[in-house]
């Protein structure tokens, strides 16, 4: 609302917008972002959730309006917004222990030690690209600032980052401008992580693992990588904690996983990153958000009938509220994650499945009485009333949503068999799976190409670098 409160005050149209009290500070800072630290907001007192309809009208009528009388009649105050570095700024000089101690005091670190971004190491990260250091990949929401190759380069040195690893930390950035993943949303509180995939040679040539421990931490890829995504977020698109991060509990960010294409190759099942319109043999990194996930531990069975039943049910117990991206103003718009051990592939792929063959079983087998869901989205979550035969009639939800009236009829956790993705990596000989809840729009699911220099070849000999 304040991106369309930004637009109506630039068109010289009086606005107020109305924000929760427990989001004052996030939508003041949220403003600075938007070049407008003045706009209007008038606020809701307490969480409306939670308050009965007495408690509600009374704190809107006390508190709420008159400030939004105020906003639509007097003029805001001018305000002077302070100006950035510049790209090659010297910010700070000092000691190890006093740079982090600097960056720490500046918001600019995780919490962690960060390796001081010196332009020495900065300009040897720049090597593994061809793209200019001004060169912009996008614009980052909230502070709608530009994700230069230059910041990329500078984020990748404080994560710990190898420089050969550029190619991939680029990818990534360009992958977070994209609308379709928004991320002007990594600060809404379910408090949703990053998940990112890594497919293509790249993997072994950089040396992320796939195999056992991957979404661990304890290789240098993976986990720095990892680590330089929530940088990027917190420095670029300016996401921080007690401020325009509003994560009510959060997560430490994810260390950033590779699938296991030697077995891909060998069953015949293409990549992840196919589902992005990529060919094996691309390199290729892709990222969603995902609220949680849990451990499928020891998926017995000598055959996909016996084994597939305890993978639904646990998606099934892994996802609920998150239906309501589904069912609510982004109908369809559920994606969520299983990751396969590469035991457990070989041994679907030997009975002659496809990775969609295993979609459809989620399908049509991962699904919950229609009750349930409607009473999720009437009682649970704050939504309006859930009526999936009018939904369906309306073309709003397929037609798998309502087979018949009876109330208790099973109804899918997503809209098509291919909303599931699905993943192989891990221990290759433990009988062992992963569910991912998804975020919805909030964090939809993009895949961007990892381009490489001209001088790759040459570059990644060089083990040094």
């Amino acid at each position: 609302m304040l991106r369309a409160s930004a637009a109506c005050e630039a068109a010289g149209i009086p606005s107020s917008t109305l924000v929760c009290e427990g989001f004052l500070q996030q939508a003041a800072f949220t403003a600075v972002g938007l070049g407008m630290p003045n706009l209007p907001v008038a606020a809701i007192p307490g969480p409306p959730g939670v308050q009965s309809d007495e408690e509600l009208a009374r704190n809107i009528a006390d508190v709420t309006f008159p400030q939004i009388v105020e906003n639509l009649t007097r003029q805001p105050q001018a305000a002077v917004l302070s100006t950035e570095p510049a790209q090659r700024s010297v910010v700070f000089a000092g000691s190890f222990d006093a740079v982090n101690t600097c960056f720490e005091e500046n918001e600019w670190s995780d919490g962690l030690p960060v390796v001081p971004p010196t332009l020495d190491r900065v300009e040897a990260f720049l090597r593994f690209t061809d793209l200019a250091p001004d060169a912009s990949l996008g614009v980052m929401l909230p502070d709608q600032r530009n994700a230069s190759v230059w910041s990329v380069a500078v984020n990748g040195v404080m994560a710990g980052c190898a420089p050969r690893y550029m190619p991939v930390l680029l990818a990534i950035a360009e992958a977070l401008c994209d609308p379709e993943y928004g991320v002007e949303h990594s600060g809404n509180t379910p408090g949703a992580e990053t998940l990112i995939v890594v497919n293509g040679p790249i993997i072994k040539q950089l040396g992320f693992n796939f195999e056992q421990g991957v979404m661990r931490d304890g290789f240098r890829a993976n986990t720095s990588v990892g680590r330089f995504l929530r940088l990027l977020l917190r420095n670029v698109a300016g996401f921080l904690p007690h401020k325009t991060d509003k994560a009510t509990f959060g997560g430490t960010w994810r260390v950033a996983i590779a699938e296991n294409e030697d077995v891909l190759a060998r069953i015949g099942w293409e990549p992840m990153s196919a589902e992005f319109g990529f060919s094996r043999g691309e390199n290729v990194v892709s990222l969603a958000r995902y609220t949680g996930g849990d451990v499928i531990v020891s998926v017995n069975g000598d055959t996909p009938e016996a084994m597939l039943p305890y993978i639904a049910d646990a998606i099934l117990r892994q996802t609920s509220w998150q239906m309501t991206f589904t069912m609510s103003a982004t109908f369809g718009m559920l994606r969520p994650m299983l990751l396969l051990s590469p035991i457990l592939a070989e041994r679907l792929a030997g009975a002659g499945w496809s990775k969609q063959d295993v979609k459809r079983y989620l399908f049509d087998y991962a699904r919950m009485p229609a009750e349930k869901l409607e009473r999720l989205m009437r009682d649970w979550t704050n939504h309006v009333d859930c009526d999936l035969a009018a939904l369906a009639r309306l073309g709003k939800v397929p037609k798998s949503f309502h087979t018949s009236d009876d109330p208790g009829r099973l109804v899918p956790r997503v809209f098509h068999p291919d909303d599931f993705t699905i993943a192989v990596t891990g221990d290759p000989m433990r009988t062992n799976a992963y569910t991912l809840s998804h975020n919805g729009t909030l964090g939809y699911p993009v895949g961007k190409r990892i381009l490489l220099p001209r001088a790759w070849d040459d570059l990644i000999a060089g083990r040094d670098a």
